[in-house]
């Protein structure tokens, strides 16, 4: 685990490395980060106290489609946020394709971008703050009891995701798919999927497809597959 005081952002680091072949398996942690993404180019605020960090995946021949570490992510780091929280049982859930929710509160944010056979996964964990001026309810560890030291939830972290790639690799994409669900928000939640293009699709959520995708169940009876998009709970 390398640790630096201050980057603009961890998965832009690892981008630039990930070209000058650093190993598979090697995290940063960034004590604060002032240019931190999400998805879509959201900004991801990052003061001091939670944890920021990103990784490499090397692709290898075989190994199920990239796209599915979000899935790997998710399941990694909702087992890590149990050890902190024993008792939460169905308070915490996982919501497509990899944002956690405490209480229906956003809890952390994963960021998967590719450079050549690197994946570089990226993840931010609100442990000790969170923001409470966005668009969508957020949470944190600290508001719910307990503020992990960053550097040992780093460590717990970096040891589930290997352990979870472990799987992915090794049994493929069916455990991992398991557990999400086992994990997720219940067959039957209502969902609206914002897609790349725009537009917007409401349904009920009917679990995922044999690849990791999305079927979003609609008011006509039909299911539509999603590939790409936000989902929000209803």
């Amino acid at each position: 685990m390398r640790t630096v005081a201050e980057t603009g952002s961890t998965n832009a680091d690892m981008l630039a490395l990930a070209g000058s072949g650093i190993a598979e398996g090697i995290w940063l942690r960034a004590e604060r980060q002032s240019g931190g993404r999400g998805r879509q180019g959201r900004v991801w605020a990052s003061p001091v106290g939670n944890f920021y960090g990103s990784t490499v995946v090397r692709v290898r021949g075989g190994d199920p489609s990239p796209a599915t570490l979000a899935l790997v992510a998710a399941v990694a780091l909702e087992e890590v946020i149990r050890v902190y929280l024993p008792d939460v049982g169905e308070g915490l859930s996982i919501k497509w394709p990899n944002d956690l929710l405490l209480d229906g509160a956003k809890l952390s944010g994963i960021l998967l971008e590719r450079a050549g056979d690197a994946v570089v996964v990226g993840m931010g964990v609100n442990l000790a703050h969170h923001p409470d001026d966005t668009d969508r309810l957020a949470t944190s560890l600290a508001a719910n009891g307990v503020t992990p030291d960053p550097s040992d939830f780093a460590e717990t972290l970096a040891d589930a995701f290997a352990r979870w790639v472990g799987v992915w690799r090794g049994q493929g994409l069916g455990p991992v798919r398991a557990r999400w669900l086992e994990r997720a928000h219940p067959i039957g939640t209502a969902l609206t999927a914002r897609l790349p293009d725009g537009s917007a699709t409401d349904g009920l959520f009917g679990g995922l497809d044999l690849d990791g995708a999305l079927n979003l169940r609609l008011a006509d009876g039909t299911t539509r597959v999603i590939h790409a998009g936000d989902v929000f709970l209803l």
